[in-house]
């Protein structure tokens, strides 16, 4: 009976070996295929199409080599004569009455007794999964029986496990009809016999080999490479009841075991040539079936064994059996594990290469991994450089570019505010250029006034232009290159063509001086009416006006140092005489009033002075003379003349107006290149800000990528060392299993 130790146990732990490792083996090509398809995704293309397939071809045979294996059993194929004891010797050999027996022709069909798990017994039919009750198998397989099936038909016994040790170490025992019966041997040994691993020639002790038999193994083996064959000489114990054949009583060294002993070992040795001479003792055996299972129902039973009652030569007949069943077992258990895992193994030698090239693939894999890991941490210290050095540069160029655009509008604020002072002073002469009909009437004039204002302003602006337009615009356009070239030399390639759209510009820069004296001069009022140059008023006025000066310009000299600070007026630093102006202007005012108080009677008295002094006839010349000079005046006062005077009224004060806007025109204008090249600075430091966000995107990237190949390289070096660990395995279990037994 199995045991711990027995032979069988070899199959049982060599099948879950071989079925361990190709589960392991499944599974790791299955993992390197996941593997080598999550490294081609995302874009990295770690794992090369041909890597792929050669994954790709071994899952399906792995996985078709593990359902073969999980069908592996050990098989037994019991063939003989009809009535040789076949069915019998297996229900003694698996320790109940499972298989129907007695004499005659008693089994129809193949039984094939198999182990399964559970506690109750049932069969199913060839090409049916239907559970049927034990009880029906004598209906289904006997001879005798009405319904019975085809001598080639297979009825599958599900026998439980636990009520047959032998079943448990996954041994199928399949009985057959007698060959003697049927012509379908071809058909038994194409369906049936060539996955056997033993056969056992069931044979009658009490007559010698038939040719029947002879032939049927001569067929097996022409089919199959030596196959394992025991012989048993059944109903042995009829022998011991004819003392006359035995030489010695009670020896097993008889003439009729004599004469079988040469006939089979000759069949096995010379006729099949299966074993050699000196190994086929160890395949024929002397037993009586229908002893050893009464013996083992027995035990089964607890009923003790009453040696005086056993017929004669039982126990040695017995022994025999246990021997057979002994032999047996270790027969069965190497060949299985040579039939069953050879072919495998074999395989398994191109499945360790197979492990090997998967781990050559995922190294491959790991390699490049590795590689581009390297290449992504370079190109991230790369960038950190470049950024680092961005950053720095970017600060240099960010102060040196502001001190130059502080320059380059100081610049332009004095150059706009000389200009304009020269144009100021030019202003007549614009002024003069001014040609439209002049007339005295208010309502003309206001329109003769605001065409002045036109003309006046595009006269200025278009000098300013002449001036300062070209040397401005070159000085910025240069500004602007340079500004440009050294902003560029801090971004890449790409950037650069994004920058070249910003300079040179379209139109060249332009300021605009905004002069805008329509409402500059709007407080303008012109005095056009008639006055007498000697006249009585206008003498006084300028005699005045002189003397003022004089005394002025006397007192001011006197108190002025030679170096004029240019300071506004304050109260520190007034003149010393500050009513002086305000006196004179007293004086003369006090002087023409007086003069037109006093009427006719200032003019009597002054003409009687004269009179007394000169005689009349010079006051006639002069009063003639001075008449005629009031008369020239007069008639000469003409619209040219009102227009001339409007104009030199108008330059005046136009002249005092815009001297007062010439800071704020100027820094106005300034304030326009600042902001040009302010704007072209900010785009550039946008571009550069840009570059700089995208480079530290790429590291971010760069540094995220590095950590996903290490992780990918991780776990491809766990990959190419469990394909060293599986190949490795597979060669362990063919040293263990298969070496040893060759």
């Amino acid at each position: 009976m199995p045991h711990p130790s027995s032979p069988l146990q070899i199959f049982v732990r060599a099948k879950k070996k071989i079925n361990d490792i190709y589960q392991e083996v499944e599974e790791y090509v299955g993992e390197a295929l996941l593997f080598l398809e999550g490294s081609n995704q995302g874009g990295k293309l770690l794992a090369l199409t041909e890597e792929m397939e050669a994954v790709k071809g071994p899952q399906c045979k792995v996985a078709g080599i593990k359902e073969v294996l999980a069908r592996d059993h050990m098989k037994v194929a019991f063939f003989g004569r009809t009535s040789n004891g076949k069915s019998t010797v297996i229900n003694a050999m698996m320790g109940d009455k499972i298989l129907p027996s007695g004499i005659g022709h008693t089994t129809n069909c193949f039984l094939q007794v198999e182990g399964v798990e559970g506690n109750e017994p049932y069969l199913t039919t060839e090409g049916s999964t239907e559970k049927q009750s034990i009880k029906g198998i004598g209906q289904l397989a006997h001879a005798l029986c009405n319904n019975r099936l085809g001598d080639s038909t297979l009825v599958r016994i599900h026998w439980p496990k636990s009520r047959c040790p032998l079943l448990r170490d996954d041994v199928v025992l399949v009985d057959s009809p007698g060959i003697d019966v049927s012509e379908s041997l071809d058909d038994w040994i194409d369906k049936h016999c060539l996955d056997a691993d033993v056969f056992v020639l069931v044979a009658n002790s009490e007559s010698t080999l038939m040719n029947t038999e002879k032939n049927f193994f001569h067929k097996v083996s022409s089919r199959l490479s030596k196959p394992n064959i025991f012989i048993l000489q059944n109903r042995w114990d009829m022998a011991a009841s004819e003392p006359e054949f035995l030489n010695e009583p009670n020896t097993e060294q008889s003439e009729v075991r004599k004469q079988h002993m040469e006939r089979t070992t000759a069949f096995l040795v010379d006729e099949l040539k299966v074993v050699g001479s000196g190994q086929a003792g160890q395949r024929i055996f002397f037993v009586s079936a229908k002893e050893a299972l009464h013996q083992r129902l027995g035990e089964a039973k607890g009923v003790p064994v009453n040696s005086a009652g056993l017929p004669e030569g039982f126990t040695s007949r017995y022994f025999e059996f246990q021997d057979f069943e002994r032999k047996f077992e270790e027969c069965i258990s190497k060949t299985a594990v040579i039939t069953k895992f050879d072919q495998h193994t074999r395989r398994g030698q191109d499945h360790r290469q197979v492990c090997v090239e998967v781990g050559h693939c995922v190294g491959g894999v790991m390699e490049r991994a590795a590689e581009l890991r390297s290449e992504r941490l370079r190109l991230r210290d790369d960038l950190w450089a470049r950024l680092d050095h961005t950053e720095e540069r970017l600060h240099d160029l960010t102060s040196q570019m502001k001190e130059k655009i502080c320059s380059i509008v100081e610049d332009v604020e004095r150059r706009v505010s000389n200009a304009l002072n020269e144009e100021i002073r030019r202003l007549s002469v614009l002024v003069d250029e001014f040609s439209e009909p002049f007339h005295p009437d208010p309502l003309v004039l206001t329109v003769y006034k605001r065409s002045l204002h036109t003309h006046v302003e595009a006269g200025l602006g278009s000098n300013l232009r002449a001036r300062l337009s070209s040397a401005l615009a070159l000085n910025i356009e240069s500004s602007q290159q340079e500004m440009t070239n050294r902003m560029l030399s801090l971004l890449g390639s790409e950037k650069r063509e994004m920058a070249a759209t910003l300079l040179p510009r379209r139109e060249p820069f332009e300021v605009l001086y905004r002069l805008n004296c329509e409402n500059l001069c709007a407080d303008f009022q012109e005095d056009i009416e008639f006055k007498f140059s000697l006249g009585l008023v206008a003498l006084v006025q300028r005699l005045m006006g002189k003397a003022s000066s004089r005394i002025l310009n006397s007192r001011h000299k006197e108190q002025v140092p030679r170096s004029v600070p240019m300071t506004p007026m304050t109260p520190s630093n007034e003149p010393a005489f500050p009513t002086a102006q305000d006196d004179w202007s007293i004086i003369s005012r006090f002087a023409v009033a007086a003069v037109g108080s006093q009427g006719t009677m200032g003019l009597a008295l002054a003409l009687g002075l004269l009179f007394k002094t000169v005689g009349w006839r010079l006051l006639v010349l002069t009063g003639g003379m001075y008449g005629c000079l009031y008369a020239y005046e007069r008639l000469t006062w003409t619209n040219k003349a009102r227009e001339r005077t409007f104009k030199k009224q108008y330059v005046g004060h136009a002249t005092r107006k815009l001297r007062l806007i010439v800071d704020l025109t100027s820094h106005n204008c300034s304030h326009q290149v600042q902001q040009e090249l302010s704007g072209t600075f900010a785009r550039l430091c946008r571009l550069v800000d840009e570059s700089t966000s995208e480079m530290q995107r790429n590291v971010r990237t760069l540094e995220r990528e590095a950590g996903q190949l290490e992780e990918a390289a991780a776990a491809a070096k766990k990959l190419r060392n469990k394909s060293h660990y599986l190949a490795s395995e597979l060669e362990v279990f063919q040293q263990t299993y298969l070496a040893t037994e060759e």
